[in-house]
Parts: structure tokens; C-alpha cells; sequence
């Protein structure tokens, strides 16, 4: 489509301006079913036949319009759209598949990693909205079924009555005047329609930066010379190269001896080529199993597919027929990917390039802090398996885990255009890092929050962090909604609970009632800095805010502690599965009950009541409440015999 037709399409967007009506940030009720089937009108409705398109006269023209539009359903994209939606804005959310997740979805089956690293920085696991998904995932699918993680995220997304999902639908064109989206196209061919979507902010989650591309955005592609930043792990010369992409596979046993003949266009794999490729077991494999990276990981993914297939197919006749694996004879192939789980091409630039530097702490806390990463900074040979005579990766572990600031999610010259996960502002090297689907879930978080809040205040990503008190009232939303930010803390100016006395009924070890407002919610390895505790005793424990002055409360939000020393994710992988629980974690508050008293030691009645609970961060909203006495009472956990609870926030 040119630029003609494109105008003929966007006909009467002869100006911009913010649509600014983001302003109830209260959740709306979850749609029911009814109201779910009739939001399909806005999508699909019965247009007549002039509404087409003179250069698309089968496809049906739909305007939609919204504050903040979202390309690409992968993690980022389902995470801002979650974000966007519960912080008041109204969502278009595109997927070009027709299941949400992206490489998490059952269509790749990658398990999603983060900053804890698979486990060796313990306590680090990311807050926020990938641990609401991963506990609910955990809890709801203890036999770790990838379709009903697919089923989860699309549930996720449909209980939120701000979000218009258009699934099978592919961005394809954008308008932009003075440096502004002022519309998108895209196209769904299984419905036959085209969309035409009018917004303030858009939002860059493809991974391939499909919509920063359409938009005219800067970016960079390829590796960058160690001169240009002065990275010691970067290359010697830049160069085009990325990292390849990957095609997974699962097995099982049958019980039976399953044979398997390869067909004539798999390679023929050696022992010789897994020298540094070594096969311990084969119910799931394997990321090395990787290709493309010295080729156009877009524009060739067709001859990728093909060469990966071959490699897999050639790995599994290796498995089963080189005499080196007899223990495989009663194993089968149940299922191989189709699509290749990409790693790198475009990358957007920002106002910050993230550099490795800045992951090694050497540039100092940025301001404007919004999410952590911590996965070593893993780079791979861009040849992938036919470079058998490198090891597969070269990882390189930070001493810490980092913050990423704000700058590296909008564009730098699109000034509406924000983005979220693996195309970030960074370099190949910090992006080694970054792009791991845990970080690129919290960087979605924090760029559909910015895009929120930027809707509802009438500013511009690069105004919004400018503006150093939009700035700090993001980070202190992000942290409200558990978003993990390092050496930040509940700075909340509306939290009542920060004024409050703390008391419990008994208290475990080293921990004291009044952690529940010292703004943190992590601890590391056992501590009890950040959180109370109590031994499990006949009629529960209890935690009990106190004011020295009758206060009005509608909410209580209370974080409790889901376990993030250990690791949590959907994986087909048995030695992943070994440390995670597949359940409700135990150390969380199952059954509790939120009581209310008038004075400082009258009758309590009751605000609410849980069974049942799995999640870290809960929220209560209610009539207006006067009190002066706020307990939570803790009747069970999910198994530990110590009740945990890190913070306790109460707004009028």
C-alpha cells in the first residue's frame, strides 16, 4: 500500500490531537459473557457495502478509536496492554496470530526466564504482572499444559472491558505528520476486514518492530564495534549479525519401542557437531538448536524454518538411530514447532541507549528507573548450530540486577511511539541481556503504565518523563501495581497506611509488625527486613494498622509472600521442573479475612473474606469505611506454617 492509499484510507485525519479520556483509573467490573459477545458488534458489525475500501473492495473497513493502541500479543505486549487497561486507558490490542504469548505461546513453547537467572540469584524473580500470570498459571495448571497458558493469557485479556483484542490481525501501514502517529492500519484476511485505528499513544511490542518500521522510527540492526560504546564484550568490527532464531520439540515415552526414519531433507547429524551440544535427555530440546543470525531473520525466516526443521529432525534421528542413546528406543516425538522463536532484529532507538555499562552499574541509578533485568548478558554465535566448533553461548552474569530507565521505551523521533520488549533502545550487548521474556513482560508493564498515564495527563512520552512529578507518579504507580524497581520504595503521598501504628498478635525470627509499611516488599536470602511473619497457631494471626485518628477507607491493597526465592514458569523441561511447584505456593496467605473497628479497642466487623487466595498482590475495594482499627486476620496458608505478609497499603 503507498502513501496515496494510505491517505485515502485515513480520509478526514486532517489534524492531531490527544484523546484524552483516560481518567476513572478504578477497574471496571469483569464483562460477562453477554456483554463479551456483544463487544464483537465494535469489531464485526454490520457495515454496509460503501464502507470499503476503493484499493480493498473484499475487505470490510472498521474504525476504531482508543487512547493507546498496542502492536504484537507477546508477553510485552499482553503486559501493557493489562497495564494500560487497569491504569484507565482504553486498549486496541493487534496479535497476528491467533494466540496471545508470543515465544512463551504453545506454538514455540519457550519457558519464560528473568532476572533470578534460572535460579542462581535467588530472591530476584520479577513482581508485578508476570508473577499475577505465572501464580495463576501455577495454581490452574499443575500438569503444565502450554494450551492452557495460551487460554490464560486470552482470559486475562478478556476480562478487562477496556481492551479490544484483534487476533489474526496484522499491522500494516501508519499515518505520521510532525513527527506523530496520527492512525494505523491493520488487516485481518480470515475475517475480511480492515481496521483503521485512531489513538494518542502508540506502542511497538511486534519484537520485529513492525510498527516503529511503518512509522519511520530510527533504529539499529546488528552488532555494534567495541569503539562505538566502549563495551568489552562487544566485536572488534560491526557488523549485520544477530542472534539466530529456534524451533523446539517435546518427547515422551510410550512405553513401547517407537521407531523413527527421518526424511531425505533432514541433515545428518555427527557426534562431532555436538561437541559442545551435549544431550542429557530429550523430553524437550533444544535452544541450541538455532540458526539464521548471519541472514535477515525477517526477510529469510521461510529458509530458517526449513534449516531448523532439518536440524531438529537430524538431532532426533541422532537421538534414536546413532546407537549412542539406546534408552530413547520407547521415546516418540509428540510435537515440533512450526515457527521459529526469533531472538533479535530491529532494535528502536530511544532518548537513552541502554549499553553495557549501565548493566554493570558503572553509569550509576538512572532517575527514571521503571523495570529490573538481571539474565546474564548471553550472546550467541550468529551461525548457531553450524557453528560447532564455538560453544553455543557466551554468557556473562552482572553482579547485580539492574534498572532500566524510561528513556529506552519511546522513540526518539516518533514522539508518540513507546515500546516494550526486545526491540528496545539498547546495544546488541545490553540487549543480550534484556531480551529474555521475564524482563520484556516488565518492560511491557512499564511502558502500557507510562502510555496510561501519559493519556490521562494530555503528555507525550518524552514530556512525561521531563515532567520529574509525572515521572515519580509513574514509578510510584508501577510500584503500587508490585512492579519490581531496585532501591525504590512506597513513596505513596494517598497510602493511609504509612501513617499507621503496626501490632500483631506474635511475630516469627527478626521480623516486626511495622516492615509492612517500610515501603519494600522482596527479601533475600531469609531475611526479615521487608516483611512480618507469625507461627500458624489454633485461630490464626493477626496484623493490625492503627491511627491515633478516625481515617475514610475504599481500598486495601496487601502484598503477601509467594516464594520468589525459588524459580516459577510453564516449562516442558524436566530439570527446570524440578525446583518449581506446580501449585499455590506454599508460603502464601490462602484464607484471611480483612476486619474494621471504629475506636481504639471496640468490636471489629468485617470488610471482607478470602479462601482460597494464590496471588502475591490482592486488592479490596468497598464502600467508604471510617476507622481507626484495620486487622488482617491470616486463617491458612498454602502449607507453610508461617504466615508471611510484606505490605499493607489502605486509600481513601
Amino acid at each position: 500500500m503507498n502513501r496515496r492509499d494510505f491517505l485515502t484510507l485515513a480520509g478526514g485525519w486532517t489534524g492531531y490531537s490527544l484523546i484524552v479520556r483516560a481518567q476513572d483509573i478504578s477497574p471496571g467490573p469483569v464483562p460477562t459473557r453477554e456483554e463479551i459477545r456483544a463487544s464483537f458488534q465494535r469489531i464485526a458489525p454490520a457495515v454496509p457495502l460503501e464502507k470499503r475500501l476503493e484499493t480493498e473492495p473484499h475487505l470490510t473497513l472498521v474504525d476504531l478509536e482508543c487512547d493507546v493502541f498496542i502492536a504484537g500479543g507477546g508477553m510485552a505486549g499482553v503486559c501493557a496492554a493489562l497495564a494500560a487497561a487497569r491504569n484507565g486507558a482504553r486498549v486496541v490490542l493487534v496479535q497476528d496470530r491467533s494466540r496471545l504469548g508470543g515465544n512463551a505461546s504453545s506454538e514455540i513453547k519457550m519457558h519464560i526466564v528473568g532476572a533470578d537467572c534460572h535460579g542462581h540469584r535467588a530472591g530476584w524473580r520479577e513482581g508485578g504482572l508476570i508473577e499475577e500470570l505465572r501464580l495463576d498459571d501455577a495454581a490452574n495448571n499443575p500438569h503444565a499444559s502450554f494450551e492452557l497458558w495460551d487460554l490464560l493469557l486470552y482470559d486475562k485479556i478478556r476480562r478487562e472491558p477496556r481492551i479490544t483484542l484483534l487476533l489474526d490481525t496484522v499491522l500494516c501501514a501508519a499515518e505520521v505528520k510532525d513527527g506523530l502517529i496520527r492512525g494505523v492500519l491493520a488487516r485481518c484476511d480470515k475475517t475480511e476486514h480492515i481496521y483503521r485505528v485512531r489513538a494518542s499513544l502508540f506502542l511497538d511490542c511486534t519484537g520485529d518492530s513492525r510498527l516503529a518500521l511503518e512509522a519511520g522510527a530510527d533504529f539499529r540492526w546488528g552488532r555494534e564495534s567495541k569503539q562505538e560504546f566502549g563495551e568489552s564484550l562487544a566485536y572488534d568490527q560491526a557488523d549485520s549479525h544477530t542472534q539466530g532464531s529456534s524451533i523446539l520439540f517435546t518427547a515422551r515415552d510410550y512405553g513401547r519401542p517407537i521407531p523413527f526414519k527421518a526424511p531425505p531433507w533432514a541433515r545428518k547429524i555427527t557426534k562431532e557437531m555436538l561437541r559442545f551440544r551435549p544431550i542429557h535427555s530429550w523430553e524437550y530440546g533444544y535452544w541450541w538448536i538455532e540458526w539464521g543470525g548471519q541472514l535477515n531473520t525477517i526477510r529469510d525466516n521461510e529458509r530458517i524454518r526449513f534449516e531448523l526443521l532439518s536440524i531438529v529432525l537430524g538431532v532426533w534421528d541422532y537421538i534414536k538411530n546413532s546407537g549412542e542413546h539406546p534408552d530413547s528406543a520407547n521415546w516418540g516425538m509428540d510435537w515440533i514447532g512450526m515457527i521459529p522463536g526469533k531472538r533479535e532484529n530491529r532494535r528502536i532507538m530511544g532518548d537513552y541507549i541502554l549499553t553495557q555499562h549501565d548493566l554493570e552499574g558503572r553509569n550509576g541509578e538512572p532517575e527514571d528507573a521503571v523495570a529490573i533485568g538481571g539474565w546474564g548478558m548471553d550472546d550467541h554465535p550468529p551461525g548457531g548450530f553450524d557453528a560447532s566448533d564455538q560453544r553455543p553461548y557466551r554468557s556473562v552474569r552482572t553482579k547485580e540486577v539492574y534498572n532500566i530507565p524510561f528513556r529506552c521505551l519511546y522513540s526518539r523521533n516518533i514522539r508518540n511511539l513507546l515500546m516494550a520488549g526486545r526491540n528496545i533502545s539498547a546495544s546488541h550487548v545490553a540487549f543480550s541481556s534484556t531480551r529474555v521474556m521475564a524482563t520484556c513482560s516488565c518492560l511491557g508493564q512499564a511502558a502500557g503504565t507510562a502510555a496510561a498515564l501519559c493519556a490521562r495527563h494530555g503528555l507525550l512520552p518524552r514530556e512525561l518523563y521531563q515532567d520529574k512529578v509525572r515521572l515519580r507518579e509513574l514509578q510510584q504507580t508501577l510500584l503500587r501495581d508490585d512492579q519490581t524497581i531496585k532501591g525504590l520504595r512506597n513513596e505513596d503521598p494517598r497510602d493511609l497506611a504509612r501513617r499507621a501504628r503496626v501490632v500483631a498478635s506474635a511475630s516469627h525470627d527478626l521480623s516486626r509488625p511495622e516492615n509492612v509499611i517500610n515501603g519494600f516488599v522482596r527479601d533475600m536470602a531469609g531475611r526479615w527486613e521487608n516483611r512480618w511473619g507469625a507461627r500458624m497457631v489454633e485461630g490464626g494471626v493477626w496484623i493490625e494498622l492503627q491511627w491515633p485518628e478516625p481515617v475514610t477507607l475504599r481500598e486495601v491493597q496487601i502484598t503477601f509472600d509467594t516464594g520468589f526465592h525459588r524459580q516459577l514458569t510453564l516449562s516442558a523441561s524436566a530439570s527446570v521442573n524440578r525446583s518449581i511447584i506446580r501449585g499455590p505456593q506454599p508460603e502464601c496467605v490462602r484464607d484471611y479475612a480483612l476486619l474494621a473497628g471504629e475506636d481504639e479497642d471496640g468490636a471489629l466487623r468485617e470488610l471482607a473474606r478470602v479462601t482460597g487466595n494464590h496471588q502475591r498482590l490482592v486488592r479490596h475495594r468497598f464502600e467508604p469505611v471510617t476507622l481507626r482499627r484495620l486487622r488482617l486476620h491470616i486463617h491458612a496458608t498454602n502449607g507453610s506454617p508461617i504466615a508471611r505478609v510484606y505490605e499493607i497499603r489502605a486509600y481513601a
